[in-house]
């Protein structure tokens, strides 16, 4: 009894939990408030589509999702102090919307086998080993394929009417209407006018304060949240679209019950989706995210250990109750990091949001979702597809170029990164070896790959 009073009032043994608080507390302060909500928005040319598809095709309990997904955003926004994202798992969510047969059951068993292999990978230290082995020309090749993905799959979504039930592209979308072509150019140009090409530069040349007259017209412009304006547009927009969803509206959470998994749901998760999601998670969730994270904040430390380990715990928890599977992505840091976000209250603002509509409206949002202009979400993934792709622009030598586009090239042509990634590897590896002879290089550096920091 004595001793448990002396360690409350020994200030040496409350200093951890002190200067943890504290950390916690740092990640989530915001840098600039407008910014930080302007980057919230970021991502949402992803979830947004990939969360409605698997809830009209599959059933997701869309309640269930949004209150653990904004529970993952506030706690990884806390943890990291970066504007990490939540996604979707795309390859499980692809193969449960296209096969009617891969059930909630199966997609929930999928998700949690991909969580354990991934938790005990971090746990085990390996994801760190795995980290700093791949060569860095790999790991921009991954980031490129992925973003001209997300910039390609952009594209359809603004030149053709969706079926995301379906998980189809419609006919040529109309030039003029509430989800018109004519709409979604005219918030292309204002994002192009607001942020440019995302140079940090712009800020410091807007805060002069000898700045004339233009020049304060400029920090106005260029201040402005573009992505929440366009945002908040397109939900002003599936009001008016869909006005008996508001009359559809229940108030309070979905029901949250315990997943009941059967053997064969067990087998069928794990062979339809662990294992073509499992490459893209080690990839683009972890070893590709973890590096951009370091190009982008060098200050702040992400490991591929703790990554691996958060994707892993959020859905061995989450995926039992029915809630999507999640994982981080490198597309939703760089579209958050494009629009403004610069910390962990920008994800953790998100979080909160997700976590009262999940509270308040649960499944019944779905209805307001459906009318969202789905152009104007194709916009939004257009530019987080471009600012991840831009991060290759780094590479100095031509056969580091040479190892990028070959990754490239063979991860969206045979439209998987695992494959894009071996190839990368191999071709990384014969260029060692051809320049091993005149460079007198000892055969131990043919297998030294690129260290990342």
């Amino acid at each position: 009894m004595e001793s448990s009073t002396l360690e409350e009032n020994n200030p040496q043994s409350q200093a951890p939990k002190l200067n943890f608080i504290l950390k916690l507390k740092e990640n989530l302060v915001f840098k600039s408030k407008w910014a930080e909500l302007n980057g919230a928005m970021g991502d949402l040319g992803t979830y947004i589509p990939i969360v409605l598809a698997l809830t009209l095709a599959s059933h997701l309990n869309l309640g269930t999702t949004l209150i653990f997904t904004g529970v993952y955003n506030f706690v990884t926004g806390a943890i990291y102090g970066v504007p990490m994202p939540v996604q979707p798992m795309k390859s499980i969510a692809a193969v449960a919307i296209s096969n009617p047969d891969f059930g909630i059951p199966e997609v929930m068993a999928a998700g949690i086998c991909t969580a354990g292999i991934l938790f005990v990978l971090g746990v085990t230290g390996l994801m760190q080993i795995v980290y700093r082995l791949i060569p860095i020309s790999v790991v921009r090749g991954i980031q490129l394929a992925q973003g001209l993905s997300f910039a390609m799959t952009a594209v359809k979504y603004i030149k053709n009417v969706q079926d995301f039930a379906k998980s189809k592209s419609g006919g040529q979308r109309d030039w003029v209407g509430l989800d018109g072509l004519l709409l979604a150019l005219i918030c292309a140009v204002f994002i192009v006018i607001v942020n440019g090409a995302g140079d940090d530069d712009d800020d410091d040349r807007v805060d002069n304060p000898e700045s004339g007259c233009r020049e304060k017209v400029h920090k106005i412009i260029f201040s402005l949240p573009s992505a929440f304006l366009i945002f908040l547009l397109g939900v002003v927009l599936a009001i008016i679209r869909g006005p008996n969803a508001i009359k559809g509206f229940k108030f309070g959470p979905s029901r949250i019950d315990v997943m009941s998994i059967s053997k064969h749901a067990w087998k069928q998760g794990f062979i339809k989706g662990t294992i073509p999601q499992l490459p893209l998670s080690v990839l683009n969730s972890v070893i590709a995210v973890c590096k951009l994270s370091t190009d982008l904040f060098p200050e702040r430390e992400v490991t591929a250990t703790s990554v691996s380990m958060t994707v892993g715990l959020m859905n061995l928890i989450g995926c039992w109750f029915g809630a999507m599977p999640c994982c981080h992505g490198a597309g939703g840091l760089a579209g958050q990091y494009k629009f403004g976000g610069r910390s962990g209250g920008c994800v953790a603002l998100l979080g909160v949001a997700k976590l009262v509509l999940g509270l308040v409206l649960g499944s019944s949002m779905v209805k307001v979702l459906t009318q969202f202009p789905v152009g104007v979400l194709g916009v939004l993934l257009l530019f987080a597809g471009i600012e991840l792709a831009m991060c290759a622009r780094d590479m100095n030598t031509k056969e580091e170029a040479f190892v990028v586009l070959v990754c490239t090239s063979v991860s969206l042509v045979g439209s998987s990164a695992a494959l894009g990634f071996l190839c990368g590897i191999v071709v990384h590896l014969l260029l060692k070896m051809r320049n091993m002879g005149s460079n007198g290089q000892s055969c131990s550096n043919v297998i030294w790959f690129h260290r990342n920091p």
